[in-house]
């Protein structure tokens, strides 16, 4: 399970990430000794399973003591970061997110960044949030976020700077500057409140890609927000899964009218030899009705010019016409399985995690076929039903 969408309902903030990861499968300890290890301290973490409006899920408790609600600068939080025994990626990410931070303070503050007071993102609850989340999906095996557009909450909040609208300041600065899709919540009495914490948005703009994956989901799992609203439910989704395959392929395509279906038999297969995906041929009525073909051919763009040359040498053609098409594929493996007839390999097909079609492997059953002079019609439906029955399809 490569890949993750965090699905924003009731907003996104550092703790909400956490807490889902950790129902995700981040081990709440070794986060604890991460931290400890890279001189992080004054906090302790309480995992407490709850329900937000109905929604079940881990609510990460970051209680501070005296010295983790000291007030640090940026530039201490990337000391941390630099000095630590992160991976590259790691530390990247979090410097990347903190000095998103301090642009979108210094910003609203007309500030310069060393003159950047950070006020209630100066806690070390901050650190745990920005380094455990970047952390955490390293640890889980993720190598691609998406996420979905973000509401942006209603009415005011209090701050170090008096009472604001929403979205706040520095959140507002950070829309702007990441280009991040938001959307306003729908008119709810009373207001929604902060939806998005400075801390939870500068998180997911430099981890995630805001769009909507075709995945193979396996599971979802939900950090739950300290409010709980009777009128939404105050929850972060992070489903797990991985990419249905998609890929940016190109066709080449030629008519031909004068060359014998033996040549074209021998210019298909060599065209998979070398490399196509595939290759088809389509009749069709060429000028003065002349009966002629198309031959189509899709392929990665790598290998166009090899296959150019062989459509050019082993056909009559004078011209070729390539465009780009996209393509979508569903998950797929090919296994062996004992069957009654020997060891065969099958294909299998998987839509969300659940297999719906085994196909035997042609080259298999035509040597059984071969082996017990049987039809390989016969051969492949024997196959094909033990398979079904051995793969629960």
């Amino acid at each position: 399970m490569n890949t993750a969408y965090i699905h924003s309902i009731g907003g996104v903030s550092g703790d909400m990430l956490l807490s889902a990861l950790i129902g995700c499968g981040l081990d709440v300890k070794e986060l604890e000794s991460m931290l400890h290890e890279n001189g992080i301290f004054g906090f302790e973490l309480e995992v407490i399973d709850d329900i937000r409006n109905g929604v079940r899920g881990k609510y990460l408790n970051v209680i501070l003591s005296e010295e983790g609600e000291r007030t640090r600068s940026i530039f201490q939080f990337l000391e941390i970061v630099a000095k630590s025994n992160l991976s590259e990626s790691v530390k990247l990410k979090c410097t990347e997110i903190f000095q998103l931070i301090g642009l979108a303070e210094s910003k609203v503050h007309q500030t310069s960044l060393k003159d950047v007071h950070l006020h209630e993102l100066g806690t070390v609850d901050t650190l745990v949030d920005v380094i455990g989340v970047v952390w955490g999906f390293e640890q889980i095996g993720v190598s691609k976020i998406y996420c979905s557009s973000l509401p942006t909450g209603s009415g005011q909040f209090k701050s170090s700077h008096g009472v604001m609208s929403i979205p706040g300041p520095a959140v507002s600065e950070m829309i702007d500057m990441k280009n991040i899709p938001v959307f306003p919540p729908d008119d709810i009495d009373p207001p929604t409140g902060e939806l998005l914490t400075p801390t939870g948005l500068a998180i997911v703009s430099c981890l995630a890609e805001f769009s909507n994956p075709l995945m193979n989901l396996k599971n979802i799992y939900y950090g739950l927000g300290t409010r709980n609203s009777e009128h939404f439910p105050n929850v972060l989704g992070i489903w797990l899964g991985n990419l249905y395959e998609s890929s940016s392929l190109i066709v080449l395509e030629t008519n031909i009218d004068d060359t014998s279906p033996e040549i074209i038999g021998y210019v298909k297969e060599k065209l998979m030899n070398e490399g196509a995906k595939d290759v088809w041929i389509t009749p069709i009525q060429m000028k003065k009705n002349r009966p002629g073909v198309t031959i189509s051919v899709l392929t990665n763009p790598q290998s166009k010019t090899i296959l150019e040359e062989i459509l050019f040498a082993e056909t009559t053609t004078l011209g070729i016409r390539f465009y780009p098409v996209d393509r979508i594929e569903v998950y797929r493996e090919t296994l062996s399985f004992k069957s009654t007839l020997g060891e065969i390999r099958v294909k299998i097909k998987k839509i969300r995690s659940k297999t719906v079609s085994v196909s035997p492997e042609y080259e298999d059953c035509k040597l059984v076929a071969q082996n017990l002079d049987l039809p390989l019609i016969t051969i492949m439906k024997q196959i094909e039903n033990e398979a079904n029955k051995f793969f629960n399809v």
